[in-house]
């Protein structure tokens, strides 16, 4: 059972009426931007459940945008992160769908890149400003950024993780929890490790030069 601090009953500071609906969608969309590391051309917004009901009335969608453009949820620009966009370049879509068996107050995050890639990730918003990400790029997956929190993309070869976690034990930083998540045998996985320690430039470069990892980012929001 988890053990609740005056803050969670309190809820965050943020701009905004709702924390499930403003500082929760802001933190899911500072992730967006984080993994696509802030180089967005253009974002769709999937609106599930209660977001898509009421995202207009509680400023969800302004929350949302300004995550996009990296701001926290007690960000003053929050309430002018429409026409920051703008002058950005940056255009964003809203859509009402259901995504399925998922909490009421999800959104599914497609960002377009300058170079036309695109990310996806789905998150949640679960009260207090607290939010769960359930997947990124089709891969069903599951962490809250409460602590600082490395996704680790490789190939499901032998030796990526060991030689991941032992970086980490030489740079003595303890993991909190650490899960794996992959499609299938052999192809594509992520690592979600989450540390008691902060992470640094020089442990993630350390990371990313470990045989069959694809990429690594720091995705943490608190």
């Amino acid at each position: 059972m988890k053990d609740y601090s005056i803050f969670d009953v309190v809820g965050p500071n943020m701009i905004g009426p709702s924390s499930s609906h403003t500082a929760g969608a802001c933190k899911i969309g500072k992730i967006a931007y984080k993994l696509a590391r802030g180089d967005i051309k253009s974002v769709t917004f999937m609106l599930h459940g209660s977001f898509a009901k009421t995202y207009r009335g509680h400023g969800t969608d302004k929350a949302l945008v300004g995550g996009i453009l990296g701001f926290d949820a007690d960000d003053e620009r929050i309430k002018h992160s429409f026409i920051i966009a703008e002058e950005k370049g940056i255009k964003a879509e809203f859509h009402e769908v259901d995504l399925g068996e998922v909490h009421p107050n999800t959104v599914k995050i497609i960002i377009t890149k300058n170079d036309q890639s695109k990310t996806e990730i789905t998150g949640s918003s679960i009260g207090g400003g607290n939010i769960k990400i359930i997947e990124i790029d089709g891969v069903q997956l599951e962490f809250t950024g409460e602590y600082p929190t490395l996704l680790v993309p490789h190939k499901d070869m032998p030796g990526a993780i060991a030689k991941t976690t032992a970086i980490l034990s030489q740079h003595k930083i303890n993991i909190a929890f650490m899960r794996v998540y992959r499609h299938d045998k052999g192809n594509n996985a992520f690592m979600i490790i989450e540390t008691d320690n902060p992470i640094y430039t020089e442990v993630i470069n350390d990371i990313k030069a470990v045989e069959n990892v694809i990429n690594v980012y720091l995705v943490t929001i608190i």
